[in-house]
């Protein structure tokens, strides 16, 4: 499997605070399917508030759920022009 880091790269009225606290309810969302531990133990992220830019890492299919889910809760929130994913 090829590591896959999902990159995303926020405009700037987009508040981070806020965008964080997305990302905490996608993983919030994914241990409901994945549980807490798996979560723990497969998660990783980091927020850049300086190049106002987080990464998911996708490595593991509870990584690559919390991007879905946070790619499409960021969709709702901030609309699809706030942000781009690489």
């Amino acid at each position: 499997m090829n590591p896959v880091i999902y990159r995303y790269r926020f405009k700037p009225h987009v508040p981070l605070r806020d965008a964080e606290e997305t990302l905490l309810l996608g993983v919030l969302a994914a241990e409901g399917l994945h549980g807490a531990a798996r979560i723990e133990m497969d998660v990783c992220y980091c927020f850049d508030r300086d190049r106002h830019a987080c990464v998911v890492d996708g490595r593991s299919a509870a990584g690559r759920d919390v991007a879905r889910i946070f790619t499409s809760f960021l969709r709702h929130e901030f609309g699809p022009e706030a942000f781009e994913v690489t």
